[in-house]
């Protein structure tokens, strides 16, 4: 095949199809309808990604059906997950670093979600800063976001920040991909929602928000700082009549733009801490935002004293969710590993932990690190016969404890005090 084609329609390169494809193998991910893995197309990449991009480059290329996966949520509810395809995957790559390039820049500076050079723990910090200098928190909860966007109202806000054909062409396209359910048979998606779990979905979520949200907030209500990682919003007001008057304006809003705010899990909280006097009318004093939960606690200062403040730590949804990988794990089972290779099994989970629940209030994972330092212990005993004679957990967490206390770098834990 000539890889010299003539003008294409659009000015997409094969470079940028192969460098997009390098970033969605770093990312890895599972294989869509057709069922060909990222390790399917590295052992043959022309064959796979020459079509994309000649398809893209001339203006031809139709997106393959969706395949919908349903993920269990912890209240009972169902999450509507779409998995493209993988060669899909690398065309929504294209396409999304060229319009991200186009638009981040223009971004608020309080949208922290799926952009480069911003981060979860940023967007923490800076709501840690504004609990400590306004009393109440509006907790905004966008009932099932992706799946209502409205799909014209999305292609206005896109065709605000560019007016190039091809991106607004496939953005089309992407938005009325079909969906292959489990059974598969095959629904067309005609007027609202975007899939969790495209590439491109989190760009355009902030692009539907930017206008939705933050740029009607800095227009009309500028004296009230928020936060906003993708659809998880966090404002800031001083007072309780001005926070209700802001929720009732952005109901109105959110519906005008034909979205619904939560009823139950939208809630105004009041941030107490010291110099602030109590309110005993404030049901809510508490609200989780990114994994974390902000609530009144004692914290130090920089020079070492404790006063009473209002500051983030891991959420309890958080601690259980490491509760249960332990649970699902099974570690207390591997006993086919010496404890060097049990290390290096669980390693890599351990310090993601570590950085991420861990830069605010490290103290408050003392719950979930207990729960896995306790497998720890039935691994130990299970491990080794000298222990079940005993018929006890108690020698086996003995050595455990001295094995901690003698090589505190074997598990990542350890080294912070948690210790079984």
């Amino acid at each position: 095949m000539n890889l010299e084609e003539k003008q294409k329609s659009f000015p997409i390169t094969k470079e940028q199809v192969w460098e997009s494809f390098k970033l969605v193998k770093a990312k890895g991910g599972a294989a869509g309808v057709d069922g060909i893995t990222v390790n399917g197309i590295a052992v043959n990449p022309r064959k796979h990604l020459y079509p994309v991009w000649n398809r893209l480059a001339s203006g031809s290329y139709i997106p393959p059906a969706v395949r919908r996966v349903e993920i269990p949520k912890r209240d009972g509810g169902i999450r509507l997950l779409g998995i493209p395809t993988v060669a899909d995957r690398v065309a929504q790559m294209v396409i999304a670093k060229e319009l991200e390039e186009i638009v981040d820049r223009r971004f608020s500076p309080s949208s922290f979600g799926y952009r480069p050079n911003k981060s979860a723990h940023e967007a923490i910090e800076q709501a840690r800063e504004n609990c400590w200098r306004y009393p109440w928190v509006i907790d905004v909860d966008i009932k099932g976001f992706f799946d209502n966007i409205d799909h014209r109202l999305l292609i206005r806000a896109v065709r605000k920040f560019t007016d190039k054909k091809h991106i607004i062409l496939y953005v089309k396209r992407w938005l009325k991909a079909p969906i292959q359910l489990k059974d598969g048979t095959q629904i067309q998606n005609l007027e609202k929602g975007t899939p969790q779990g495209g590439v491109i979905s989190p760009l355009l979520a902030n692009i539907f928000l930017h206008f939705v949200f933050d740029k009607w907030m800095e227009e009309n209500f500028s004296n009230n700082p928020f936060e906003r990682y993708a659809d998880d919003i966090i404002i800031h007001a001083k007072n309780e009549p001005e926070a209700r008057h802001l929720l009732k304006s952005l109901r109105a809003r959110f519906e005008r733009c034909k979205l619904e705010l939560h009823p139950e899990k939208t809630k105004l909280v009041y941030c107490n801490r010291k110099g602030r006097r109590k309110r005993k009318e404030a049901r809510e004093r508490q609200f989780d935002f990114l994994g974390y939960t902000f609530r009144s606690r004692s914290v130090k200062t920089k020079d070492g004293a404790l006063i009473f403040g209002f500051s983030p730590s891991i959420s309890r949804k958080s601690t259980q969710r490491i509760v249960e990988e332990g649970r699902r794990l099974r570690l207390h089972r591997w006993t086919h590993l010496d404890i060097v290779g049990l290390s290096n099994m669980l390693r890599s989970k351990i310090l993601g932990w570590l950085h991420y629940y861990g830069k605010f209030h490290k103290s408050a994972m003392k719950v979930a690190f207990r729960n896995l330092n306790r497998r720890l212990v039935k691994w130990t005993f299970n491990k080794y016969k000298r222990f079940k004679r005993s018929k006890a957990l108690r020698p086996a967490r003995l050595w455990l404890r001295q094995v901690a206390k003698d090589f505190p770098y074997l598990f990542p834990m350890w080294q912070h005090g948690f210790t079984p």
